[in-house]
């Protein structure tokens, strides 16, 4: 049995990976502040006696003795973290000194949950980790995209100067139950407005491309490279490589609902991506680590999950 904090760990894929933690014997404190987590995700957990809630924001330092840190704390849809630009890039840097600070204290291991947006909008397809990026550091986009990129800059130099054990994980497009409806995520969009019966929106002409993860495929790979030893760092890609535009999402959506929604096109956002798809190459060889849950299942699990949502 290991102590670990979950920073953030009421969210989307925090409390997904806090159930699996816990499923696997573990204790585990759970640390967020709600700003796009939610009670509901980590209700089912209160009366397991391995689980501890803090109500906590990790730009101030939190003082708990861990022998693992998964930090995911940030607002990770353009909805949420655009709605206070200032904020997502102080939860970035402040939360990632707050809790490398903790990790040299306690001498855990600390996992970063980054991010495919330190890609930007890129030059290279598919995406390999030793690939820079091309990102607009003025852009509506760059408190998410910069705050991420000094965060790995953070853990890389803590590495470097105090030998710490880190791991830093770029993570691609994930999607499952638990999703926040109104996070203006491109599979929680559709799905909600097919279920709904609206227009679903695509921004620019639908053929810009993403590649989609299911969540407990994604959960699998952060533990992978949490147990993996000190050498590897990382980053590493963890995302489904298998490649769809956005209009083959929504038909899909579309058949799965049996919904009579039609679809509209809207002007493209600034800055956002044409391409992303993840080369994982490293997760394979050095993880052992790759995707199982097609898009087709994943999306009927994930269309089960709305429908409970929006008929509450």
């Amino acid at each position: 049995m290991k102590r670990i904090l979950v920073t953030g760990g009421a969210g989307f894929l925090g409390s997904h990976l806090t159930e699996r933690l816990l499923n696997e014997g573990h204790e585990v404190i759970v640390a967020d502040n709600f700003f796009t987590g939610s009670k509901k995700n980590i209700e089912a957990f209160k009366q397991n006696p391995n689980f501890e809630f803090i109500r906590h924001d990790i730009m101030n330092p939190l003082y708990v003795e861990v022998d693992e840190i998964y930090n995911l704390a940030c607002p990770a849809s353009p909805v949420h973290y655009q709605h206070n630009p200032v904020q997502t890039t102080k939860t970035s840097v402040y939360g990632a000194l707050n809790m490398l600070g903790l990790a040299k204290r306690t001498g855990a291991k600390i996992l970063q949950a980054s991010t495919s947006e330190v890609y930007g909008d890129p030059e290279v397809h598919p995406q390999p980790e030793t690939y820079w990026g091309k990102v607009n550091p003025i852009g509506i986009r760059a408190c998410y995209d910069e705050g991420k990129r000094v965060a790995e800059t953070l853990f890389f130099d803590y590495k470097r100067m105090y030998d710490l054990d880190i791991k830093v994980v770029r993570i691609f497009n994930t999607y499952g139950p638990r999703m926040n409806a109104n996070d203006g995520r491109v599979v929680s969009n559709f799905i909600v407005q097919a279920l709904r019966g609206e227009d679903i929106t695509i921004y620019g002409d639908g053929n810009q491309t993403r590649s989609f993860c299911y969540v407990d495929d994604l959960i699998t790979g952060l533990i992978f490279m949490m147990e993996t030893d000190k050498f590897v760092t990382g980053p590493i890609n963890l995302g489904n490589p298998n490649e769809f535009t956005m209009l083959e999402l929504a038909q899909k959506v579309i058949k799965l609902t049996n919904s009579q929604s039609k679809i509209v096109f809207q002007p493209l956002p600034q800055d956002d991506p044409r391409q992303r798809q993840p080369n994982i190459f490293k997760a394979k060889n050095i993880l052992g680590w790759q995707p199982l849950v097609e898009l087709n299942e994943g999306l009927s699990k994930t269309v089960k999950y709305f429908e409970g949502v929006i008929n509450d």
